[in-house]
């Protein structure tokens, strides 16, 4: 059975730092790419940055860009999402999501998603 399941957020005032994490189960993730998507209120899902696991590139959306950082620790099977300089308008629920490539920051072909876990970063 595969399962991904977001850890580490919570309420952070803007400036902050918090690091959510993607632990997968059942999955061989060699052949996938691990992404990290957000959906605020009201708003789209988006897709913020993607990781490779075949040869380990990033990508991250401009919104993020210099802020995040997404890396794998391949032996505890766990993608972070470290984020620094939170704003406001990071609030949102982030998902990890397990797919087939990294279309720029964008995970595609999504098989699997997590959970989610809320961001709240106060002005």
């Amino acid at each position: 059975e595969v399962q991904l399941v977001e850890s580490g957020g919570g309420l952070v005032q803007a400036g902050g730092s918090l690091r959510v994490s993607c632990a997968a189960s059942g999955l061989s993730t060699d052949d996938y790419a691990i992404g990290w998507f957000r959906q605020a209120p009201g708003k789209e899902r988006e897709g913020i940055s993607c990781i490779s696991l075949s040869d380990g590139s990033t990508f991250y959306a401009d919104s993020v860009k210099g802020r995040f950082t997404i890396s794998s620790d391949n032996a505890k099977n766990t993608v972070y999402l470290q984020m620094n300089s939170l704003k406001p308008e990071d609030t949102a629920i982030y998902y990890c999501a397990a797919g087939q490539y990294c279309s720029g920051y964008v995970c595609a072909d999504v098989n699997y998603w997590g959970q989610g876990t809320q961001v709240t970063v106060s002005s």
